[in-house]
């Protein structure tokens, strides 16, 4: 694949504590030559995200921002940031610190291979290292990513990672319906939908999971979401 430029999608709400420090590792991370770009959405944060956001665009050009008046969800975000980009890739970044830049590499090598038009960065699949947290969650998330397989046969171990990245036309071409995590067994559903279906791939990430403490957003409400949306993306819609 010939890229020049990556989009970094960032979904944020209520992480002033964290959006500096991880737009930070971003603009330091290894883009392997690419040009950088970085949209950053905020959904109607109650904290001071917007002023940070607002912060880190005018010290940096190679951030573009935008801003929901309403909470919607991760999804929504996702949904605005994606309609602004303009990398070859996409790829999407949450505004914690659960997940690393320093993967980046990871995640474009296939593309700048010219073997993949979607990554997965899977934590479940030989990262460096892992944060020890909730035994269920972890469950949880394998019984969704079971469910989501067996629906689309694919092969993922992570269907519920945050690390996806996109061929940029993959992406802006598919219409996302889910405003909340729903998003991601949607994405999945469509992207192995497609017809030629993508060249999906999947690749070992780190991850350094929160806990609720320390600012965690999803719950069991989201699980039961995310099965209703493996049938409904699959069979329904």
């Amino acid at each position: 694949m010939t890229a020049t430029k990556l989009t970094v999608v960032i979904p944020c709400y209520n992480e002033e504590k964290t959006l500096a420090a991880i737009v930070e590792r971003v603009l330091a991370a290894d883009c392997c030559g690419l040009d950088l770009e970085i949209v950053i959405v905020d959904d109607a944060s109650r904290d001071r995200s917007v002023e940070v956001m607002a912060e880190l665009a005018a010290r940096h050009p190679e951030i573009t921002t935008a801003g929901h008046a309403v909470n919607q969800g991760k999804g929504a975000a996702l949904r605005t940031g994606f309609a602004k980009a303009t990398g070859d890739i996409v790829l999407v970044q949450d505004a914690d610190l659960e997940y690393s830049p320093a993967d980046y590499p990871k995640l474009l090598k296939p593309f700048l291979d010219g073997r993949a038009d979607v990554v997965f960065g899977s934590r479940f699949k030989g990262g460096d290292e892992s944060r020890v947290l909730y035994f269920w969650h972890s469950i949880g998330n394998k019984v969704l990513t079971l469910a989501s397989n067996m629906f689309t046969d694919l092969n993922l171990t992570d269907m519920e990672t945050c690390y996806k990245a996109f061929r940029r036309e993959i992406i802006q071409g598919i219409a996302i319906v889910e405003n909340r995590f729903g998003f991601e067994p949607e994405i999945t559903a469509k992207v192995a939908r497609l017809r030629p279906r993508p060249r999906i791939y999947e690749v070992g990430i780190s991850y350094s999971g929160r806990t609720y403490e320390e600012g965690k957003k999803i719950g069991w409400r989201d699980g039961v979401r995310a099965l209703y949306c493996i049938v409904r993306y699959n069979l329904l819609d």
